[in-house]
């Protein structure tokens, strides 16, 4: 991909924030943008300043909801370089989005040349401080201006990065846990394994609810007979048994499949647990958390990495987790996973790219 890159000028530059950063409230200096039309395919590649995006009232995007994104992260090494992690795998699954959702695939091998240009440039943003790192959201939305039902014609792909703190307030502590028992997430057949946006806004109303209540997220259970565990808001949900056994629900065409859930799943049977993924009734569930059979249970994604559930709530009950402690497999997972991410320890499955931090950022 031939990227122009623009130059900022000094009124572009912002400061980069060193404390306080919780989450996506801060973003970097610079975007990456692209454009897409039948005739000319994806073009004008371009690194530039980070400043809003123009669209008409008319826009496909803004009727028929037609968008995916991503999300990935860069960490800072303790050589001071900087690692990215199974990014790869992000621009697969972008691509399993748009087609779901009817819109042009991107090259995965472009898309991850112009992320780690875009870091490159803009490398000084990625903190260093324990347990922070650089969020990447590579989005694409439908430009086309016109109503009426239908797959727009025209489309923006762009990146953008944030530096981020810890996702849950808690950060690395026990989280609790809302079951939803009325509304739904997602159908199979449905949009549920696409990162698109109308899956989280159909959960914005719940989650709302859950806060209210004093829980952090809300665990969804299928369409068809509400009795079946899927994923939780932000995660992909694990369950552990007698403190050896991990249990994650099967990818059964309305859970995102995330990257993360992936790396646990081959990072815990690297370090000796065994590792399933079954169909969760919820009654049954809850039952072995109360019997103690279910020693741990966490949520697993992006954002958050690993997540210690503390307590579930269903209906008007609340069912406490090892005693609102973090486990055992829980810690060990979290900082297995988190030592290749930071570099701090060898990678042995080849999930990261490391980009040299040379000062080859500037304008």
């Amino acid at each position: 991909m031939d990227i122009k890159i623009l130059p900022l000028e000094e009124g572009e530059l912002k400061e980069i924030p060193n404390v306080n950063l919780g989450f996506g409230r801060h973003m970097t200096n610079r975007m990456f943008t692209q454009k897409y039309t039948p005739e000319r395919g994806w073009h004008e590649a371009t690194i530039g300043p980070y400043r809003p995006i123009c669209l008409d009232p008319a826009t496909v995007v803004f009727h028929y909801a037609q968008e995916i994104f991503e999300g990935t992260k860069a960490y800072r090494r303790p050589d001071g370089h900087i690692n990215i992690f199974r990014t790869w795998e992000n621009m697969k699954r972008f691509n399993a989005s748009a087609r779901r959702m009817a819109m042009p695939v991107v090259d995965e091998e472009e898309h991850l040349a112009a992320i780690i240009q875009l870091i490159s440039l803009d490398h000084e943003w990625v903190p260093s401080r324990p347990g922070t790192s650089l969020y990447i959201r590579p989005v694409m939305l439908a430009t086309e201006v016109a109503l009426g039902v239908h797959s727009s014609r025209e489309y923006l792909h762009f990146v953008i990065l944030s530096p981020v703190g810890a996702y849950f307030k808690e950060g690395f502590s026990p989280v609790s846990v809302y079951i939803e028992h009325n509304y739904r997430r997602a159908a199979k057949g449905g949009t549920g394994a696409a990162k698109t946006g109308g899956n989280y806004a159909a959960s914005l109303l719940v989650g709302e609810q859950a806060r209210a209540r004093g829980y952090s997220q809300v665990l969804w259970l299928d369409a068809a007979e509400g009795r079946y565990i899927e994923e939780v808001g932000a995660m992909n949900i694990c369950f552990v048994y007698d403190g050896k056994h991990v249990v994650t629900p099967p990818l059964t065409g309305s859970i995102l499949p995330g990257v993360t859930r992936d790396s646990v799943i081959t990072l815990a049977r690297d370090l000796g647990y065994t590792v399933s993924e079954e169909m969760i009734d919820v009654y049954q569930m809850l039952a072995d958390v109360e019997s103690g059979k279910i020693t741990e249970a966490f949520g697993c994604g992006t954002a958050a990495v690993i997540a210690p559930v503390g307590k579930f709530g269903y209906r008007d009950k609340e069912y406490p987790v090892n005693n609102f402690e973090v486990g055992p497999v829980s810690r060990h997972l979290y900082q297995e996973l988190t030592d290749i991410q930071y570099g701090r320890i060898k990678d042995r499955f080849n999930w990261t790219y490391l980009i040299e931090a040379n000062g080859a950022g500037g304008r």
